[in-house]
């Protein structure tokens, strides 16, 4: 088999078992992931997996997804949330990423410094997962729906400074010092300007009108690799996956950013985000995974009874007792940039792979478990629910 019949195979068994999945709430992308891991066990294509041109689909799979993330950033609505949202996110991010690097650093021996920042990466919120359910009971716009999502929002900033400090981090492991670092210094100087240049010519970039979608994307793509690229020669292009998507939704108006999120989506979800999920499953150690069960039990029960109560402590007054644990529930749902950021530090040998396995052992569970248990929930207290 060559690579292109395993991508075949690979995009046809994501669409059928997508379709599968998608009736028990879970999102159809996942399949590609249980697919990664099913693979792991026994790939008899590792040749082809292997291989650097399915690693670099993998990458751009990485990449687009953190590009995605950017454009959708609404940094000002982020910082005008209310008190209560922000002191609620605060919270919930501080508490879970105590435990957790408790758990990291004296289970799996990783320093004070790794835990930390894996915990806190692990401890940001997939609210993608929940809004197909929220549009479906029509609560996204009522007051408990408009907290979740407030809170979702919020915590990517937490998820943007955590993939900067990953990206640094693995800089700075990759041996940069002295002159070196003076000069990856000036060139993350670049990529930071770059975005201030843009915004400098953003009327003379609206002179170009961008009638037509494909010639808006181009530019979109020169943007996304420029960026990329440029943070590739300081290990930083995740970074720049991520400013690419903030610069883009600066300098364009709504009309052109809705067109370039279709796009962009397509691009990403129709073909190289499966190919990365794949290759994080078939990182995965399975194995593991099935001899140190108690494991990911330990870390799914750790992430839901952190958010469960901190949101029951901290929002029951603002939203009722019922609305604030499903809240919890509902906040528990992994679906962000932490599955990116564990990527790189595991390809980096910066954490083991049982960690890594556990980890995402406790993110696919979560996936069978957050989803079902938040409609059924939601099915039963739904008159309570629809309460602006």
């Amino acid at each position: 088999m060559n690579l292109s019949l395993l991508l075949a195979a690979i995009f046809f068994l994501t669409f059928l078992f997508g379709r599968l999945i998608e009736k028990i709430k879970i999102p159809w992308i996942f399949a590609a992931l249980f697919l990664g891991l099913i693979l792991s066990s026994n790939n008899p294509f590792s040749a082809i997996t292997s291989s650097g041109n399915f690693k670099f689909l993998s990458e751009l799979g990485m990449y687009f997804l953190l590009f995605i993330i950017g454009l959708e950033l609404q940094i000002s609505k982020i910082f005008k949330q209310g008190r209560f949202i922000s002191k609620l996110t605060f919270l919930l991010i501080l508490t879970e990423t105590f435990f957790g690097s408790l758990i990291v650093h004296y289970i799996f021996n990783v320093s004070w410094g790794i835990s930390i920042l894996v915990a806190s990466s692990f401890a940001t919120v997939g609210e993608a997962v929940l809004i197909p359910i929220l549009d479906e009971f029509k609560i996204t716009k009522t007051k408990f729906g408009q907290t979740l999502l407030g809170v979702g929002t919020l915590d990517d900033i937490v998820e943007v400074i955590t993939v900067i400090i990953a990206s640094a981090l693995l800089g700075y492991s990759a041996g940069y010092s002295g002159s070196s670092l003076i000069n990856n210094l000036l060139i993350l100087g670049i990529l930071f300007f770059i975005p201030f240049l843009l915004l400098l010519f953003r009327k003379e970039l609206n002179h170009f009108k961008f009638k037509k979608i494909p010639v808006l994307f181009l530019f979109s793509l020169f943007i996304i690799f420029l960026l990329v690229g440029i943070g590739e020669l300081v290990g930083a292009g995740a970074i720049g996956a991520l400013i690419a998507g903030i610069s883009l939704k600066e300098i364009l108006n709504e009309k052109q950013i809705k067109h370039i999120e279709s796009a962009s989506r397509i691009v990403a979800y129709g073909f190289f985000v499966p190919i990365f999920f794949i290759s994080v499953g078939l990182e995965t150690n399975i194995a593991f995974i099935l001899s140190a069960p108690l494991l990911v039990l330990l870390i799914v029960a750790m992430t839901k009874s952190t958010k469960i109560i901190t949101s029951y402590l901290t929002a029951r007054k603002e939203i009722g007792p019922k609305k604030s644990i499903l809240l919890g529930i509902g906040l528990s749902a992994k679906f962000s940039t932490s599955i990116v950021i564990i990527t790189m530090f595991v390809d980096n040998n910066i954490i083991s792979s049982e960690l890594y396995s556990v980890l995402i052992g406790a993110m696919i569970l979560s996936k069978f478990i957050i989803p079902v248990l938040f409609s059924q929930l939601l099915e039963r207290w739904e008159p309570e629910f629809k309460k602006v």
